[in-house]
This record gives structure tokens, sequence and C-alpha cells, in this order.
């Protein structure tokens, strides 16, 4: 008769309170010794726990979000076949240069050969997937970092890989369905350690990740930069007033929230820029909201924390925000929720420097603004040159959607908007 055995999270080292980040299985599920039951993430690597027995799935005590450590039971499962112990040793992919921990089987019984994803041989290695789905990648050839992922944190789930196969299977011979299809040489292998000393620093998960974005979008989207200037004198003493005024309240009133509510105005005025390309390429779906992502500078990389309705909020509730999700991004609380949703995203450098610099535009996205450091110079006004406050702006655009002209009309109107600050209550 078949026994219905409790199955348990194993030894994974010292680590407690893991998050589940995948379930791919449910209730009424045959599941086979060594199917992954649930997926667990730690700072360090993505680790499979997988069916310790063949059975069938009668209860799922987890569900993503939750958090498990060593001995916390998942599952129960109507066993077939021997009887085995209730907890299965884990299958860990790394996703940084440091080890992955390997769990250690219950002494009761010999364990089952732990799998280490040999993906990290590969370009996959950088994509963000958990074991389980970086097998079924291999069995279908695909490259994962050329899919996009749709889960938390940006996985590649399942479903992303079935589409990514079914896209590429529609495109005409000689594309690809990343849509790059380029034909480029190798990057040569250097033995840098010829030359002189050398030392090897490994790149943080979030640099990984993003570079594999930044490249994707860098060669997939047609960028157009366009350059020009707004005359903030006027807005920039006021922001200085309201930045005295709301010191005692801990609220620094920073030229990024002016910056934001001015982006705001001007994508109502131009719906284009608020809207993304479908998936066919042919249709442009047009945003009925306004939500701005802001580019935050880490120690481990560039976090895009997005601000909702900013088209409805004022300067205050603005530099509010900003204060709090630059500090959660800076502290490594930000959420997957805080970074989805973007229309449009600004790119300020005003605080470190330089007089322009060309964005990359941060894909389903079709336009993102960069904001270089402010400087005083002179302006021909009423018959002479006046020193005037003037900030550097640069906007890449997709060519597939947007124009030099609407690109130009677009920095125009926003530099309108900056330098007139009656126009930020329009």
């Amino acid at each position: 008769m078949a026994e219905i055995k409790n199955v348990l999270v194993p030894d994974i080292g010292n680590y407690k309170d893991v998050p589940v980040i995948e379930v791919p299985v449910k209730v009424g599920d045959i599941v086979k010794a060594e199917q992954s039951l649930l997926t667990l993430e730690t700072d360090k690597a993505t680790m499979d726990v997988p069916a310790p027995f063949d059975g069938v799935i009668k209860e799922i005590k987890v569900k993503v979000g939750d958090k498990v450590s060593d001995g916390t039971l998942i599952m129960t499962i109507e066993a077939s076949g021997a009887a085995t112990t209730q907890a299965a040793p884990v299958a860990a992919a790394p996703q940084t240069a440091a080890p992955a921990p390997v769990a250690k089987a219950a002494p009761a019984v010999t364990p089952a050969p732990v799998t280490q994803t040999a993906i990290a041989q590969t370009a996959s290695a950088s994509a963000h997937a958990s074991p389980s789905i970086r097998r079924f990648a291999r069995e279908l050839g695909v490259n994962l970092t050329l899919v996009n992922g749709s889960g938390e944190k940006g996985r590649v789930t399942k479903d992303d890989v079935q589409n990514f196969v079914k896209q590429s299977l529609a495109q005409p011979r000689g594309t690809s369905a990343g849509g790059n299809g380029l034909q480029v040489l190798e990057m040569p292998v250097v033995d840098f350690a010829k030359f002189g000393a050398i030392e090897t620093k490994a790149l943080s998960r979030i640099k990984k990740i993003s570079g594999a974005n930044l490249h994707r979008n860098w060669v997939s989207i047609p960028h157009v930069t366009q350059f020009e200037e707004a005359d903030i004198s006027e807005m920039e003493a006021f922001r200085k007033e309201l930045g005295a005024e709301y010191a005692k309240q801990n609220v620094k009133i920073t030229p990024l929230a002016f910056m934001l509510k001015a982006a705001a105005i001007t994508l109502k005025h131009f719906p284009d820029f608020n809207a993304s390309l479908d998936a066919s390429g042919e249709n442009l779906v047009l945003k009925k909201y306004i939500h701005i992502g802001v580019a935050v500078d880490t120690p481990d990389g560039l976090m895009v924390p997005v601000i909702r309705d900013v088209d409805q909020k004022g300067i205050v509730q603005l530099a509010t925000e900003l204060g709090e999700v630059s500090a959660k991004a800076r502290d490594k609380k930000i959420t997957a929720a805080d970074m989805q949703g973007g229309c449009f995203t600004i790119s300020s450098l005003g605080g470190i420097g330089g007089t322009a610099f060309t964005p990359i535009i941060n894909a389903p996205e079709v336009a993102i603004l960069g904001v270089s450091r402010s400087s005083m110079k002179p302006v021909w006004k009423d018959g002479e040159f006046v020193p005037r406050l003037m900030l550097p702006l640069s906007l890449s655009y997709d060519h597939r959607v947007i124009d030099g002209a609407a690109g130009a009309r677009f920095t125009t109107y926003l530099a309108h908007v900056l330098s007139d600050m009656r126009r930020l209550a329009l």
C-alpha cells in the first residue's frame, strides 16, 4: 500500500530563511525521483530541491515568496516504490563567482548525485533562471541570454523559453528571435598576465544581469541621441528655497524631482514616447499611465526603481519617494515590484559631472533621458550676454518608433518646461 511521506528541506548549509522563487509542480502531479519540486535562492546561488522518490503530490505547504530553512516541511507525496528518506539533496546553479552551497543528504540513505549546472560554461550563465529552467533550455538548445524573463526579478520561466522557441520558428531564415542577427567576430582571448601584474575581480550579480540586458538593447534597438540645453536658473532658485523650507522635515529636494515632473508633462504632450512596441513589432502600445524609472548608482551596479503616477504627484512628494527608493536600492531592500512597469527612464549624472552622454534605452521602453551637470554659461538675452544656469540633456530614442523631428520637438518642449516654472503646474 502506498504511503504518504513528508518532504522536508534538506541541509542547505548555514542558510536560514531562504526565499522560494519557483514551485514548478502542483497537487496531483506525478513526479519522478530527482524531479524539481521547488527552487530556492540565496544571495550566492539558485538551488533546486528535487523529489527524493517517485510518487504523487498530495499537498504543497509552501508558495513562491515563502522563506524556508533546514527541516521545513514543503510537501507531502504519496510514495511509490521503495521507501526513502524524506529530505532530498539540493542541486545548485551558481550565480556569482562564489561557490554555491551543496546540500548534504540525510545520513540514513545514500544520497542521490548532486548535479551542478554546466551552463556556466556557456553564455547562458548570466541569465537569471532556475536550474530546472536551465536544463529545459539546454534540452531545446536555447541560449538563455536571448530570452526576456517575465518572472520575479526578471527570472526566465518555462513559458518564456517556450515562447522564445515559437518566435524563433516564426522568424524568416537568417534572422533570430533576439532581433540582433549579427555576424561578428568572437572576442579575442588574451593572457593579460603576459604583460604585467593583474587582478581578477568577479562582476556582481546585478552587473551580470544588467550587462546582458544592455547588450541586447544596444544591438537590437536602433538608437538615436538628441542633445539639448535647458535654462534652469529660475528652477534652481526655487528648488533652493523649497529645500530650505523642507529641510527640517528631512526631505531633500533634488533637481531630479523637478526632472520627473517636467518629463511627465512632456510625455503627456508626446504620447508616442510613453509607449512600447508589442512582441510582433508592428503595433505601438500607448500607455495611459506615466511611471518613470530612475537609474540609481549602487555599490553592486545600476538599479532602476520606478516612480509611479508621476503626473499625479507634486514636487515634494516626488522628492520624498525618490529618497525612499534610492535608499532601498542602496541597502539592497528593493523588490522586483519596485522595478517593474516603467514607461520612460531618467539617468542623471549631474551629481558627478560630464557634459553629455548617450544613455542606452531600457527595453521595452522607447526612450531614455540622460541628464549631465549644469553649469553657468553666457546666454544672449535682450541685447546682451547674461549668465544663466544651463542643464545638458541627452535623449536616446528608438528610431523605429520616433523620428528625428519628434525627438527634437520632445527635448525642446522639455527644455521650455524646465525653464518656465509655471509649466510645471499644467
